[in-house]
């Protein structure tokens, strides 16, 4: 019986809210076969796509994109990820088992939540409703509001009021980096620098905002990284 069969067979209990996920194995990375892992990652998507109120087929072959059920398991996959979505209940008991699991292995749970964002994007927008519950998985993960930033901006792109997105940087960058990329857009967009170029008044009026925004991105940014590093 393959992994999908078995855990349709295991739903009942696998995507019962009230109950408790199936246990999976405590090794570093999950095994292939590991009915447990897969079902509470499947659940996560399940509920992920359903977050926004509609689970649409676009989620759906997203999912099968990240999963890929082997040929004649369609089926079986389909009707686990349906069983899973008819709820958000419960859903911070399989990020917090996974979480828990594999804190020791971050880059397999950034794994998780970058195929989740797949899922999420499928429709051609992420939601809010979806960017929260993603920010909630993050969280139950161990992630921090930083680290879940560097993630977003890596699966979305940086928002244009993002400090870092203002120095041409995702989020975690250090503190050197930070500074060498200040240095570089505010010489680059100095309004001095702006006049010996020839550029006209209306030019060097912009370059007075954007070195006012890029000065202001760096104080940001040096004033949260000097209070996380407290």
């Amino acid at each position: 019986m393959s992994v999908w069969s078995r855990i349709v067979d295991l739903a009942g209990r696998a995507f019962d809210p009230e109950a408790d996920p199936p246990e999976f194995h405590e090794e570093c990375a999950p095994r292939p076969n590991d009915v447990g892992f897969t079902a509470a990652v499947i659940g996560l998507a399940a509920k992920m796509a359903k977050a926004d109120g509609c689970s649409n087929e676009a989620e759906m072959a997203a999912a099968s994109q990240v999963f890929r059920p082997p040929p004649g398991d369609e089926e079986a996959f389909r009707r686990a990820f349906m069983l899973a979505a008819q709820t958000v209940l419960g859903f911070d008991s399989y990020a917090k088992q996974i979480g828990r699991k594999y804190r020791a292995r971050p880059c397999l749970l950034e794994d998780v939540l970058d195929g989740l964002f797949h899922i999420a994007g499928a429709d051609g927008a992420v939601s809010e409703a979806e960017l929260a519950y993603l920010e909630d998985v993050a969280s139950h993960f161990g992630f921090t509001e930083m680290e879940f930033r560097r993630i977003k901006a890596t699966n979305l792109g940086p928002e244009a009021g993002d400090p870092y997105a203002v120095l041409g940087l995702l989020p975690g960058a250090t503190m050197e980096e930070v500074r060498q990329a200040w240095r570089r857009a505010a010489a680059e967009n100095h309004p001095d620098r702006m006049l010996q170029r020839g550029a006209p008044p209306e030019f060097v009026e912009i370059a007075r905002d954007k070195t006012a925004a890029i000065n202001a991105a760096y104080a940001r940014i040096r004033d949260e990284l000097s209070v996380g590093a407290k």
